[in-house]
């Protein structure tokens, strides 16, 4: 199995050396081109194969961001940003070599107004190292996809995650963005007013761009207070399909959850096995409320009315925040517990979402799907919003269950498209789903997408062989 055929060819050795040369002269010893560096920053969490850069770069300023694109622009070298390597759809792997910016030593958080209600960050601040500089202010960064991403990662996939049904992704939570080109030129987009009609949104333009139109150097955040209670539920279903009835019924009862999460039998085995949780092995929402006292309580019964008549049972709360702690720690070792569970297996992570009236069919037909295929293949989802995920457990050496874990992924996304919904609700397109996203957007909307890429990066350089189709 190989990785996509990259949009660009690879330099030639004598314009990548003077490159490297040049790099090295300007960042000293935040320059490396040792092996186990750059095979650390050639892979990423998704199954596709891993690919070594030329070299890897550790900038600390918009300026030394900059100097190495305008660098690497002069001698036609792929650039490919890095934050902390969680992507699943092989976003991060730079598969035309070049050098690899990881914005890991840009961690400041710069700023919080909590008169405005925002920070502005750089871009390898981590998701939990934000939230507890914050802890003082009594506001909350609220965008949280599971894993301990950077900042900059998550601007660049449009990530969300659990309290997406409440709060929305991160293309409703960025304001403002500072922007390293592919030539080295530094933009700033938005501002920190709460909106504005001023010309177009570049700022959404590089959100969810996944690195291939420029490097974000530092965002302005919307934040949000924490709520003066929150209560966390768990329930258990007898099957599949009633779990998601139940999350669809919620949703459409209008109750203003701000989490609503499923785990099927499969996936809560293997996080019982991972996390030391003891959940009976059966579907399972993960619900959460947020709110005044009395309206968090409301909204818990309200919720839990329906999961009985639905059938459930067990419905349990948790209301302290070393308890909520400990359920909500089985929902974010998900990934962890899959590949711990089904070892010596890789992930094919996949995701779609679709409109909450198709949600129960796609999902019991996903997972019928890769049973009959014969593939472990755990979901959970973002119910709430309609976006569910497949853990498909595969060995990439063994093309014959390569294709059959490919097939049960394809024809997902076919469900999914079918249905009026999109081939990735969060993971992004990476390597994974070029093919996918043609199919979703058609050629004319592909053609625009291609026009702006080559206004922002006519030499093709930035993070090569992603998102746009061959």
């Amino acid at each position: 199995m190989t990785v996509a055929d990259p949009q660009t060819a690879r330099p030639d050795t004598a314009a990548t050396a003077a490159a490297l040369e040049a790099l090295a002269a300007r960042l000293g010893d935040r320059f490396s081109a040792g092996e186990s560096v750059r095979d650390q920053h050639g892979r990423d969490e998704s199954w596709h194969r891993p690919h070594r850069p030329d070299a890897v770069v550790f900038p600390e300023t918009t300026a030394e961001v900059s100097a190495v694109c305008a660098i690497c622009h002069r001698h036609g070298v792929p650039i490919i940003p890095y934050g902390v390597g969680s992507s699943v759809e092989g976003a991060a792997i730079p598969v035309a070599g070049g050098v690899v910016v990881s914005l890991v030593r840009m961690n400041r958080v710069l700023a919080v107004d909590p008169g405005n209600f925002d920070c502005t960050v750089q871009p390898g601040v981590q998701r939990r190292a934000l939230n507890e500089h914050l802890r003082d202010t009594g506001l909350t960064f609220t965008v949280d996809p599971g894993a301990d991403a950077s900042i900059g990662g998550m601007i660049a996939t449009r990530a969300s995650g659990t309290n997406a049904v409440r709060y929305g992704t991160m293309a409703e939570a960025v304001r403002a963005l500072e922007v390293v080109l592919a030539d080295g030129t530094v933009i700033r987009t938005g501002t920190r007013a709460r909106k504005s009609a001023a010309g177009y949104d570049l700022t959404h333009l590089f959100t969810g761009s996944e690195g291939t139109l420029g490097i974000v150097t530092e965002a302005t955040l919307r934040l949000a207070p924490i709520p003066e209670t929150v209560i966390a539920a768990t329930c258990r279903f007898a099957t599949l399909e009633a779990a998601v009835e139940t999350a669809v019924e919620i949703m459409q009862a209008g109750i203003p959850v701000a989490r609503v999460e499923l785990l099927d039998a499969a996936m809560i085995e293997a996080v019982n096995a991972y996390s030391g949780t003891d959940l009976a092995v059966a579907p399972h929402l993960f619900l959460e409320f947020h709110g005044d006292p009395e309206s968090a309580r409301r909204d818990a019964e309200a919720a839990e009315a329906i999961a009985t008549e639905a059938g459930g049972a067990g419905f349990a709360q948790a209301e302290s925040a070393e308890d909520r702690a400990r359920l909500w720690r089985a929902r974010h070792d998900c990934a962890y517990a899959c590949m711990a569970n089904h070892r010596p297996k890789r992930m094919l992570t996949t995701d779609v979402c679709v409109p909450i009236p198709a949600l129960t069919e796609n999902i019991l037909a996903a997972s019928a799907d890769a049973a009959a295929a014969g593939l472990p293949a755990p979901v959970l989802g973002h119910v709430g919003d309609g976006n569910f995920h497949m853990i498909l457990m595969l060995d990439p050496d063994d093309p014959e269950e390569v294709a059959r874990a490919e097939g049960v992924s394809a024809r997902m996304v076919e469900r999914a498209l079918a249905a009026g919904g999109t081939c990735t609700g969060e993971h992004g397109v990476g390597l994974g789903k070029r093919d996918y996203l043609a199919r979703e957007q058609g050629p004319e909307a592909i053609a625009v997408m291609r026009s702006l890429k080559a206004a922002l990066d006519p030499k093709g350089l930035m993070n090569p062989g992603k998102v746009l189709p061959d």
